[in-house]
């Protein structure tokens, strides 16, 4: 599995996939819906978004609030096609994050690509961005119950730093955030 940056060809393809899986995912709706919608009505300003390394356009949260957009790198795991997804974001200048950002990396893997270790091989490989960027470590958080993400991060060196409640703009509820120094 090897992270994928990929062609406007690509895109229609991808946007079904993820738009497939929304049923079978655990997390994220809106924003994949968001995405998925630019996916398939500006493939071209999508397919830049993949590398928005200034940030500051308006990004509109679940909870209808809207914020800045943070610098973000995002690549698709991509196994004989895409697997799932995977993003890093961050503040310049700074290791810490906006309130409404709950880590530094988020990512999934479609549905039918579960349980093949993508995601943990796919952490492993984003963290050249961060450490490119001298970060000193980032933060990732899960679930309370996603016992799978967890082992992840737990497989890619992470700590546990605390149990928290998530913010309505993210969708409330218990989350555990870790930490992986760089």
């Amino acid at each position: 599995m090897k992270l994928h940056l990929p062609v406007l060809d690509e895109i229609p393809s991808i946007a079904k996939i993820w738009r497939d899986s929304l049923d079978q995912s655990n997390g994220w709706h809106h924003f994949r819906k968001m995405q998925i919608e630019k996916m398939e009505n500006e493939p071209a300003l999508y397919l830049e978004s993949l590398n928005d390394l200034t940030g500051g356009e308006n990004l509109t949260l679940e909870d209808g609030s809207v914020v800045k957009r943070l610098p973000s790198v995002t690549r698709f795991m991509w196994q004989d096609g895409p697997v799932g997804v995977i993003s890093f974001r961050w503040q310049p200048g700074t290791p810490e994050l906006p309130a409404h950002v709950l880590g530094h990396i988020g990512y999934e893997t479609f549905h039918f690509a579960r349980g093949k270790g993508y995601a943990t091989s796919a952490l492993s490989q984003i963290l050249h961005f961060p450490r490119d960027l001298k970060l000193p470590y980032v933060e990732l958080t899960t679930d309370k119950e996603n016992s799978i993400s967890q082992r992840v991060i737990l497989a890619n060196s992470g700590q546990f730093i605390e149990e928290f409640e998530k913010p309505k703009s993210s969708g409330g509820g218990l989350g555990f955030r870790y930490r992986i120094t760089l």
